[in-house]
């Protein structure tokens, strides 16, 4: 044999072995993508029925919330800052942010996006304070989810409109 069908043949058993390996790892990989597609396709269409049902004032997303989601408010506000349970971040945002609301907020959704665990949320809120004024903001939700509830999520917005509200309008109640 010479140096010339020894390198041939290790050639074509390197090819033959790569092609095997490839042959049989590609249905894996295709089935581990597409449980992780299903996954991405069932949260997102979660998500978009919960937004549907806040902008049409019958739900919430935080209806979404496990008991234990943290949440993060990201940015310089003095409410920036993760809130460890669900309770927690309710008593201590939302419920004084609706107290200061003559009308609710009202989600417009521009996208929701998903991939795996994970769903993005861009959208615009309008509601007007209880002063009369116009409240308007801009707002991108990551939701970490697992089945199908959010366990982690991470907000931006704002923060300076949303302070501003917050300052100028005191909360009556908590509702």
């Amino acid at each position: 044999m010479t140096i010339g069908d020894y390198i041939s043949l290790r050639i074509s058993k390197v090819v033959a072995a790569i092609g095997t390996a490839w042959l049989f790892a590609t249905p894996v990989q295709s089935a581990a993508a597409q449980r992780q597609n299903n996954v991405a396709i069932n949260n997102k269409a979660i998500v978009q029925a919960s937004f549907e049902r806040w902008k049409q004032g019958t739900g919430s997303p935080f209806d979404l919330l496990t008991p234990e989601a943290d949440w993060t408010i990201v940015g310089s506000s003095p409410l920036s800052k993760t809130y460890p349970t669900r309770q927690d971040f309710l008593d201590r945002v939302i419920k004084p942010f609706n107290a200061r609301m003559a009308t609710p907020l009202v989600p417009a959704v521009r996208g929701i996006y998903a991939d795996g665990d994970t769903v993005v949320i861009l959208f615009d809120a309008a509601a007007t304070a209880r002063d009369g004024k116009a409240y308007r903001n801009t707002y991108t939700w990551y939701f970490r989810m697992t089945e199908g509830k959010v366990v982690s999520v991470i907000a931006f917005f704002d923060t300076r409109d949303f302070d501003e509200l917050w300052t100028r309008v005191g909360p009556l109640n908590s509702r």
